[in-house]
Order: structure tokens, then C-alpha cells, then sequence
């Protein structure tokens, strides 16, 4: 038996099944439906033949199975998200209906006869696009009845596996046809990452000796001496010139005590670039010279690293100072919630590396993260999501947050919360930049803000009270759905209650970053909008017939009028680079942030050279290199959203050369594993250079704080080479130049220095860096395995040389790797974390 429907599905696989409205389940017939119940989630075939997928050109196809002893006579319901678009579902005894986003509903018919045991009913989809993964479906699916608790099916819990303590979703069937679930069309050249695959592109990174005095990121200038300094009995700090607060966290992570009879170290101003400084150790001691707070920090997080196990560091003199004065990372703590812990421990990896700004996304459709005072429904409402689709108590629940409102996906930083975490950023010379997406993007805003005129109304308010900041209007008949496929997330901007949310908005959090000691310098509006929005609205019909401006004209002129209200309040606003460019330039404040993040292939370098050229200040943010929520490899078994990327891992992110973008074609093949060509319509005008680049790690596959240190680290390491260092193998921008796989801009030997590089920053992680991360706490991603059977004979490499590498056969006893052990049968190699606590993931060959 199977379902007929036709709706709309975005997110994973979190199902409610409705019933009639006859008998109605109690709750403990309902509880043991939700713990019998067995919900599985196959991907059949991710590019079948065309006629598979008539009337729409392509798609993909999935089922559902599910499977139970028995199920309540009627009234009950069953949830699910799928981060594609459903097409299509097939049969007669479930009807499928789109809530919202990416949450859906089927429903029995009156041809449902109920399940027998042991014969799964299957639900057969038809759906737009690709999933690529195992970790695509979201979990949590969950049955309701009416006036009953609703119940997470047992069945799509993730589980988490207890050697690697990695998530995994038991429901989802294991990918293991390659021909048909590996890419997105015949055309698609992507294979997996197989140990065999791997042990070839591991071949470029050997095991070398770390060499003394190394940093990361890399200085632009070491001078080695003879001997080391002893710091055994600490150190003793004077300052001239700076105050202790200048340099109090990173003193913290110095890994040697402060002591009065401790070796001297002193921390001195020196006229330098901004966050750059000297560092001399010589026999008198540890100097410091900088020519402002930031370069002391910097001076010392240097320091840190060569401080080895005896407690000694290299004698040597360092000049250094960054490429970038913006080095960023976005954090997404919107979609899903992320803790203030995870917060900090960030902050204190970003100030070891040499980050300096953290761009934190508070708002978005999914929910709204941090307290504003007087506007308790923000996060009362929008902080949450459960199964309440009056959406009155809770947003609905997206992303498979379940039915409970609870779980990590789900909270907000308090007012305290938020002004600690910039007051630890503060201390650590890194500045927050709050982002809340709009004019799209911003339904749980939306949710919020109606349910606060509703109580409002409720207790007898006035409507001008009610009504105040109101983001949409009840009159407005707009048709669209967004590219999450809400129908409801974007601001009226032709509300004047719009802009008093946002003035309200913005006012409180400067009054946070006051409170904090650090002012707020920058806010994010986001500047995403949605086509179609406020057609149908009739307070944007008189707003035409009062200002002449059309629908289509309403998302630039929103940017532009929110832009002067930061501007004017002394703040820089900052926009995604596509939205901003729906902004006229001479509408807009002296000062404008604006996020690159268009393509690297053909074109997409005009929005960056455009922006940057009309004197805004662009941040290099592309999604091709520097979005973390893309898998880091082109396996089934990796998470995250593949749309800009099948696999971006840090070799990826290190070989990135941020200030020539249309050169990449010669280095990076397209989204189909296919050469691309790139083309420069619109040079950059001489003399004119990005201002930075920021590493994004969006949320939406990202539920727990673990993940977020897997899918950040090590990559945040290679932003920060790039961030801070200009490599001498970059190719320099030619203006106006085209290029194709095989233009030969990037010679034969800049490619054999920068590999050459790159194992040495390799053989750092493996050896040094990598341990560190383990002290400190961070879960990074430990590396799948290369490996080859050559006459009975395995052959193993890993991508950061210097971590142990284990095997067994035929699922025995995991032993440590060595060259040439003798194997037969079935092999699986895995590696282990540099302290050896954790075990990375296994794979299998022959």
C-alpha cells in the first residue's frame, strides 16, 4: 500500500500520520504506537531515467516503510521534513499535506485498512533534486492526537555509535549503489571517497619532522637561533604601555604560569600593522613588541605554540602581521541552537589562530536566539519548536526538533548569556557581529511578533499597543514560497511596525555590546527577500500610490532604508553580497559590510570585484571553499548540505587563493566533478583588495555541539592560514582574465611548492596542533583512512601524517597499522585522534 499526494518537502524525515476524526487514540495506545512503530527511509535512486520522473524534467526517488503490530483505530497523525521538494506520492491509503517549511503530514484515507504484522506499507516519493547522504533525512518523526502529548516514533532516534561517538540515523537505509546514489545526473563524474580513492590523494602528504619554531598560521617571517629558553619555572610579566586586560586570556592559554622568578617576558608598544607584533627569545627572556592590544594577544598565542612538552620554546625573533584585518568565522546558532559553552570554547580557538571576528546569526525561519528586553515572545516562542501548529506556545517543529520542545536544537542566550560571550570575545580581541536575517528569512520573528499582539488584543490593549511591532499584515494575500518553502517568513516592509521592530532591535543590542564594554561596530540584516512577496498586500499598494515604488523595487529600498537606520545609530551594516546588490549604491551609508558568496565558476567573482570597487568593504565568504556545513568528503556516511560543495576538506580550504577568484577553475572542478571555465566581466580596479574572509558554518544538519566541532575543525585551521598568510605559490589576479582547468596561470612550480606546503601543514596538524585540540576539549572530525591491498599486503595513509592508524579483518580485533601487514578477507582501517581517546570512522575494502 502507498500514498497519493502532490506537496512541497524540504528538510529530513520527521513524520506525524493524521487520521479520521472517528475513535480517537488514548495516550497510552498512542505512546506504544510511537515505541512499536518501525519508519524506514530509503534513497532509490538519485538521477533515474527521465521518464521516472514525468511531468517535471528531473528528480529523485525515495519510500517510505513502515511497519507495526498494530495501530489506533483513527485520529491519529504522522510528521515528517525532507530537505528536497516532494513531487509526488504514490497509492491510495495516505494523503500527504504540506504544514509548513519542511514540515508534512499524512493522513489515512478511507481506504487505509491498517497495518499488518510484519508487512510494511511503502510509501514510494518522487522528489525534486538529490540527497547524497544518510544523514540527509532529519530524525525525530512523531505521532499526535488530538488533545494527546505527541510521541517521537522510537525508530528515527538518532543513535549515537559508541566507538566513534558519532551520530547515526538507524531508520536511513545504508548507500551502497554507487551508480545510482553517488551523483546528481549521468553527467556527474562525483565517486565516493573508498579507502582505495583516498590512499591516492593521500599520497601527496608524508611523514616529515615538524621543524622548530613552526606556527600556525604561518609567520611571514621566522629567524631560528641557536638553544632554546627554559620556561619550566614560569614567567614573569611586565607590561609598558598595555593594560593587563590587553592580554589576560591569552596569558591564560599560555600553557606556562605566571611567577615572579619565572623567566622574563616582556610586552611592549612597537609601532606595527594593526595585530601584528615581534616576538624575540633569546637568553634575557621573551619580548613581545605590538603596536596594539590585538598584536600583543597574537604575539602570545604565537608563544603558546612553541612551548613544548619540557616546558621550553626555541630561541628565534618573529615579525609578523596579518594579510586580512577581518578574519571571520559565522556561526549559526538559528537554525539549530548551539550553547554559550560551545560559544566560548570557539572564541578561545579563534584567538589561538588568529580570528578576530565572529559573526554570530541570532535569527532566522527557524528560530530566534537571544533575549530582547520587553519583546518576551522572541524567544519564548521563537526560541522553540514543538508540535503546537497555532504555533502560540512554539514555532512548528522544522529540522526534526521533534514534538517535545526540548533537546539541544532548542533555547537562547539570556541577556547575561549574550553579554558574556562578548565580553569573553572582548578579552580576547575578537569582535561579535549579531546577524538576523530580512526581510526573508525571519518567520520565526513573524510568529513571535503575532503572537504577541494576539495576547495583547487578548488582555485589552489598544492596537496601537498590540499592533506595534507587528512584521506582517493580516490582509495580505501574497503567494510565494521561499526556498525552504515557507509560505510566511518574510517582513511586511511597508509596515511601519517593521521598522519599529528593527529600530527596537538594534537599540537593544547596542545595548548589549555596551553593557559588555565593547560597542556594537557592526549588524548583519542578512538582505535575503523572497520573489513574490508583498504583491498582495494592500499596505504595500498604498505605500506604491504614496512613494511610486513597485513590489519588485521594495527588497532594495527596504536594505537601503535599514541600512541608514544602523548607519545612523554609528553601526556598519553588513548584508550577503546578493541581496546587497538589489541596494543603490548612493542610497547607502559611506561604510557597507557586504558577505561574497557567489559561485566560483563562471562569473561569479562580479558581485565581489562590484561591490568592492563602489568602496564597500566585501568579505570573501564563498560557499564553494568556505561554507563548513558542506560534508568533507564525498561520502554517504558524511553530514552536511552538498549544494556548493560534495566535499570540502581542509586540504580544500588551504589550497584557496582569496584574492584572485576567477583562477580557481584551475584548481577545482565543478559541482559535477566536470573541469569549469570562469571569466572576469568586471575587473577590480586597481588598488582595490577584499577586506577579508569568514568561514560559515551553517546549522541546519548540525543539531548538537559536538557536530559543530566536527564540522569546524580542522577546517577553521586552513581558514586561518589563508585568512592570515598570503602563500608565495598564489597566483596573482590578472584583471579581466579568463581561465579554464588547463590555462596553466598556476605553473608547475607554485603547484609543487604549494603541495609541498601543504604536507607540511599537514604534518603539523597530525603531529602538534591536533593534540592541542584534543586538551582543549574539541571533538574535530578524525580522518577517514586511505588504503590499498596490494598482494595480500595493506597499505594505509592518512590525510594528517603522524596519526595512528589501526585495521582488522573479517571484524575481528582492531590492531595498529603497519606497512605491509599481511591481510585477507574483508579489511577495515580507521585512525585515531592524536591522544588516541577517539576513533575516527572505518572504512572497508577487499
Amino acid at each position: 500500500m502507498v500514498v497519493r499526494s502532490r506537496m512541497f518537502v524540504t528538510g529530513g524525515l520527521a513524520l506525524l500520520l493524521a487520521g479520521t476524526a472517528q475513535a480517537k487514540p488514548n495516550q497510552a495506545g498512542l505512546d506504544r504506537f510511537a515505541a512499536d512503530l518501525k519508519l524506514t527511509y530509503r534513497v532509490l535512486d538519485n538521477r533515474p531515467a527521465p521518464e521516472a520522473c514525468k511531468p517535471d524534467p528531473s528528480c529523485m526517488l525515495a519510500q517510505i516503510a513502515l511497519t507495526a503490530p498494530a495501530a489506533p483505530e483513527a485520529g491519529w497523525s504522522l510528521y515528517f521534513s525532507n530537505v528536497n521538494r516532494v513531487l509526488a506520492a504514490g497509492g491510495d491509503d495516505f494523503t500527504l499535506t504540506n504544514i509548513n517549511g519542511d514540515l508534512y503530514r499524512l493522513t489515512p484515507t478511507a481506504s487505509f485498512t491498517g497495518f499488518k504484522p510484519g508487512q510494511p506499507i511503502v510509501v514510494p516519493l518522487r522528489i525534486e533534486g538529490q540527497q547524497l547522504s544518510e544523514l540527509y533525512p532529519m530524525p525525530n518523526a512523531y505521532v499526535a492526537g488530538e488533545g494527546l502529548a505527541a510521541r517521537t516514533i522510537d525508530s528515527t532516534r538518532p543513535v549515537i555509535d559508541p566507538e566513534t561517538a558519532l551520530e547515526t540515523l538507524p531508520f536511513v537505509i545504508p548507500f551502497t549503489d554507487e551508480a545510482k546514489l553517488a551523483g546528481r545526473s549521468a553527467h556527474d563524474l562525483t565517486v565516493w571517497a573508498t579507502a582505495p580513492r583516498l590512499y591516492a590523494a593521500n599520497a601527496g602528504a608524508t611523514l616529515q619532522p615538524v621543524p622548530r619554531g613552526a606556527i600556525l598560521p604561518t609567520p611571514l617571517k621566522t629567524q631560528l637561533g641557536e638553544g632554546s629558553l627554559d620556561l619550566s619555572r614560569g614567567i614573569a610579566v611586565s607590561l609598558s604601555d598595555f593594560a593587563k586586560s590587553d592580554v589576560t586570556a591569552a596569558l591564560a592559554h599560555l600553557g606556562v604560569a605566571e611567577a615572579k622568578a619565572g623567566a622574563p617576558l616582556r610586552i611592549t608598544k612597537a609601532k606595527t600593522q594593526p595585530g601584528g607584533y615581534r616576538l624575540t627569545i633569546d637568553g634575557q627572556g621573551v619580548t613581545i613588541a605590538a603596536g596594539d592590544g590585538e598584536g600583543a594577544a597574537n604575539g602570545l598565542a604565537s608563544l603558546a605554540q612553541l612551548v613544548d612538552a619540557k616546558r621550553s620554546v626555541p630561541r628565534l625573533t618573529i615579525e609578523d602581521a596579518p594579510r586580512f584585518g577581518f578574519r571571520g568565522m559565522h556561526i549559526d546558532v538559528a537554525r539549530n541552537f548551539h550553547s554559550k559553552a560551545e560559544i566560548l570554547a570557539i572564541l578561545d580557538q579563534m584567538a589561538a589562530y588568529k580570528l578576530n571576528k565572529l559573526h554570530l546569526h541570532l535569527g532566522d525561519d527557524e528560530g530566534w536566539r537571544v533575549e530582547i528586553a520587553g519583546l518576551p515572545e522572541l524567544t519564548e516562542i521563537g526560541g522553540r519548536r514543538c508540535h503546537d501548529l497555532s504555533e502560540r506556545t512554539c514555532l512548528i517543529p522544522q529540522l526534526g526538533a521533534g514534538p517535545e520542545g526540548a533537546g539541544p536544537v532548542n533555547g537562547f542566550f539570556s541577556r547575561a548569556d549574550y553579554i558574556a560571550i562578548v565580553r569573553a570575545a572582548k578579552a580576547r580581541h575578537i569582535e561579535v557581529i549579531p546577524s538576523f536575517d530580512m526581510p526573508g528569512h525571519s518567520r520565526a520573528a513573524i510568529k513571535a511578533m503575532e503572537a504577541r499582539a494576539a495576547r495583547l488584543r487578548a488582555e485589552g490593549k489598544p492596537e496601537a499597543e498590540a499592533g506595534r511591532y507587528l512584521l506582517s499584515e493580516a490582509a495580505d494575500k501574497s503567494a510565494y514560497r521561499s526556498i525552504q518553502h515557507y509560505t510566511d517568513n518574510t517582513i511586511n516592509v511597508c509596515l511601519p511596525s517593521s521598522y519599529a521592530f528593527i529600530g527596537k532591535v538594534i537599540d537593544e543590542m547596542a545595548r548589549l555590546h555596551k553593557e559588555a564594554g565593547a560597542p556594537l561596530k557592526r549588524y548583519h540584516i542578512g538582505a535575503d527577500e523572497t520573489p513574490g512577496a508583498w504583491s498582495g498586500s494592500p499596505a504595500c499598494q498604498a505605500y506604491e500610490a504614496k512613494t511610486g515604488i513597485k513590489p519588485a523595487d521594495l527588497g532594495g529600498h527596504f536594505i537601503e532604508k535599514v541600512s541608514g537606520m544602523v548607519a545612523a545609530r554609528g553601526v556598519i551594516p553588513a548584508g550577503w553580497s546578493d541581496g546587497m546588490t538589489h541596494a543603490k549604491a548612493e542610497r547607502m551609508p559611506a561604510r557597507v559590510h557586504s558577505n561574497y558568496w557567489g559561485d566560483l565558476g563562471g562569473d561569479g567573482s562580479v558581485a565581489a570585484h562590484s561591490q568592492a570597487n563602489q568602496g564597500w568593504e566585501v568579505i570573501i565568504s564563498t560557499p564553494n571553499v568556505l561554507y563548513f556545513d558542506s560534508p568533507q568528503a564525498a561520502d554517504p556516511k558524511e553530514r552536511g548540505y552538498d549544494w556548493p560543495s560534495r566535499s570540502t576538506d581542509t586540504r580544500k580550504v588551504f589550497a584557496f587563493m582569496p584574492e584572485n577568484l576567477p583562477v580557481h577553475a584551475e584548481v577545482y572542478a565543478g559541482l559535477d566533478g566536470r573541469p569549469q571555465t570562469t571569466k572576469d566581466p568586471h575587473p577590480l580596479n586597481p588598488g582595490v583588495r577584499f577586506v577579508g574572509l569568514q568561514g560559515q558554518l551553517w546549522s541546519e544538519t548540525v543539531r548538537s555541539d559536538a557536530q559543530v566541532d566536527y564540522m569546524l575543525y580542522p577546517r577553521l585551521l586552513a581558514l586561518a592560514e589563508r585568512a592570515w598568510r598570503a602563500a608565495d605559490w598564489e597566483a596573482p589576479y590578472t584583471a579581466g582574465k579568463a581561465y579554464a582547468h588547463d590555462t596553466g596561470a598556476l605553473t608547475q612550480d607554485q603547484r609543487d611548492r604549494r603541495d609541498a606546503d601543504w604536507n607540511a601543514f599537514a604534518n603539523l596538524l597530525g603531529q602538534r596542533e591536533l593534540a592541542r585540540l584534543d586538551a582543549a576539549g574539541v571533538a574535530y572530525r578524525v580522518p577517514t583512512v586511505g588504503a590499498v591491498i596490494q598482494d595480500g599486503k595493506l597499505r594505509a595513509n592518512v590525510e594528517f601524517p603522524g596519526l595512528a592508524v589501526e585495521y582488522r579483518v573479517e571484524g575481528g580485533a582492531w590492531r595498529p597499522y603497519v606497512q605491509d601487514a599481511p591481510v585477507s578477507g574483508r579489511v577495515e582501517v580507521r585512525a585515531r585522534s592524536a591522544d588516541g581517546k577517539r576513533a575516527g570512522r572505518s572504512l572497508s575494502l577487499q
